[in-house]
């Protein structure tokens, strides 16, 4: 086995997925192969509809593929159940999503620790973990405060801290900055980038920000139900 190969953090494998639209059956991932690098960042464009966040969905453990696998650290997800899937997703997946999802009656403390507490972390040691993440996101001062009470940048700030709590493998991006400003979504994509850089997770997004894109080691389009290694992709 190579070097690279023992590097892969994720291998997928002929990966295959078709829905029913009455009566047609679309085929959104025909047989696609991908490799991820540990540690390494990875965009994925493409039009609407091409399957981006189900590809990124599967790899996730929400969605299960018709055939084809998906490795992860190792272990074959595809062959996981549904309690297995549970565990996987808690423990080795951070979710970052276009909005926010944050619980509007908790404040930015406790939406972050809210997981790690949630897996049997104890209260004290969740608390400090999720005040250490904020801090390295500079919302220190905002830490008590509710999601009404932050702008639209500082929300999906908290969300990124709290995609960290549980020191998951791989951060999962789903156009995470597609519901900001320009200003805030520039702030929101390089503390992403430099937060998945400082503390050694992978990083695999989805977006229509070339901007963002272009900040990735990766870039790929996902075309015709295959990924194709863009022609801006970082050296």
């Amino acid at each position: 086995m190579n070097d690279r190969t023992e590097s892969l953090i994720v291998k997928v494998r002929d990966l295959k997925k078709n829905y029913l639209s009455g009566t047609e059956t679309l085929n959104i991932l025909r047989g696609m192969d991908f490799d991820v690098e540990e540690g390494s960042s990875i965009a994925i464009s493409g039009q609407s509809g091409s399957g981006k966040s189900t590809f990124l969905n599967i790899i996730g453990g929400l969605d299960r593929c018709d055939s084809g696998y998906v490795e992860v650290a190792g272990t074959d997800i595809s062959m996981l159940n549904e309690t297995e899937l549970s565990v996987y997703r808690q423990n080795q997946i951070g979710f970052i999503f276009q909005f926010h999802y944050l619980l509007k009656d908790f404040t930015a403390l406790e939406n972050v620790m809210l997981p790690a507490y949630m897996t049997g972390m104890k209260k004290k040691t969740a608390m400090e973990k999720a005040e250490i993440l904020l801090e390295d996101l500079k919302l220190e001062d905002r830490i008590l405060h509710y999601p009404s009470q932050l702008s639209g940048g500082e929300r999906q700030r908290v969300a990124v801290a709290r995609a960290m709590i549980n020191n998951p493998d791989i951060i999962l991006a789903d156009e995470p900055t597609g519901n900001l400003d320009p200003r805030n979504s520039r702030k929101v994509a390089e503390q992403l980038f430099d937060f998945s850089m400082k503390w050694g997770k992978t990083l695999i997004l989805v977006t229509h920000d070339e901007t963002l894109a272009g900040w990735a080691n990766v870039r790929y389009a996902l075309e015709g139900g295959l990924l194709i290694p863009s022609e801006g992709e970082s050296s």
